[in-house]
């Protein structure tokens, strides 16, 4: 990302990867409940994203806001390290080491790290989806699909096969490419426009502020796909031909709305995702900087 303090030594590709995929697990903890109900509203009716907290803690109790918590930390352990940890990398290939890359070519590093993730990681996210679409309300004969994230994964894979892991993909790599070039490149120009002009030093603020406009952009961008992947994932088999037929019975049935269904939980939790996740992936990385500075300090000088 741009800036960086020059006491500190630039962080190597692995602690990028590990301090993203950590960062991630942060921001997953935090906004959880509000991902849940996104979910659930673009699923199914429910009255509001604090409305569907409400009936899901009423209905499920508390612990269901959190169904698919470990799926999604192997989702983000998976992702994250990826999509964000290599994105610096790959934008100096694409730059063939240039500083200042122009827009394409962060589109292209945001794209390409964003489809790598789907190809080996799409089961942690069609697991997390899976449970936490399911509501378990045993008086209204409704019960839950899976009984733990390894069930689920075995479930699937018996029921469905090893294609039902991957259901979705191809949606899913549009998504994370779409969510990635406008998270990521959001991120990384709002960031060197504010350090660029000295608007704010490079801390908290600074990366608050980015953060936040990333979080904005990409919910933007990103719902309509987003909407169609929790629809499709949660199909039973033959229910869409694909992830097209999926969009195309959604904006005859529904409607062009549809397609926004569960906006403002969208935009509350990836708001606050970029924020806890960016927020934490730069002090993390600053602090392996720094600890790096001081074991070269003690050990060659």
């Amino acid at each position: 990302m741009a800036g960086g303090s020059a006491a500190d030594l630039a962080p190597t590709a692995a602690v990028k990867i590990f301090s993203a995929g950590i960062a991630g697990c942060v921001a997953d903890l935090v906004t959880f409940p509000l991902d849940t109900a996104k979910v659930r509203l673009q699923k199914a009716t429910y009255r509001g994203v604090f409305g569907t907290i409400i009936t899901i803690v009423r209905a499920e109790g508390p612990r269901n806001l959190y169904n698919g918590l470990l799926a999604g930390l192997h989702r983000q352990m998976c992702f994250a390290s990826v999509r964000i940890g290599l994105y610096d990398t790959m934008k100096l290939l694409y730059a063939h080491g240039a500083e200042n890359p122009g827009l394409g070519t962060r589109l292209l590093a945001g794209s390409t790290t964003g489809a790598m993730t789907v190809a080996f990681a799409q089961p942690t996210d069609v697991v997390k989806v899976r449970f936490q679409a399911q509501a378990h309300q045993p008086e209204n004969g409704s019960v839950k699909r899976y009984s733990s994230t390894t069930d689920a994964y075995r479930t699937i894979a018996r029921v469905e096969g090893l294609r039902g892991l991957w259901k979705g993909c191809l949606l899913n790599i549009a998504r994370n490419a779409i969510v990635n070039c406008s998270e990521l490149v959001t991120y990384d120009i709002i960031k060197e426009q504010i350090l660029k002009n000295k608007l704010m030093t490079d801390n908290m603020p600074c990366h608050f502020t980015a953060a936040f406009a990333a979080g904005f952009c990409t919910t933007v961008v990103a719902s309509p796909v987003d909407v169609v992947k929790t629809r499709f994932m949660n199909s039973v088999p033959g229910q869409y031909g694909g992830g097209t037929n999926c969009a195309l019975t959604m904006l005859f049935k529904e409607g062009p709305s549809a397609f926004y269904k569960g906006f403002m939980p969208s935009f509350l939790r990836l708001g606050s995702w970029n924020i806890v996740m960016f927020v934490s992936y730069e002090q993390i990385q600053r602090a392996s900087g720094q600890a790096a500075g001081l074991i070269d300090d003690y050990y060659f000088r």
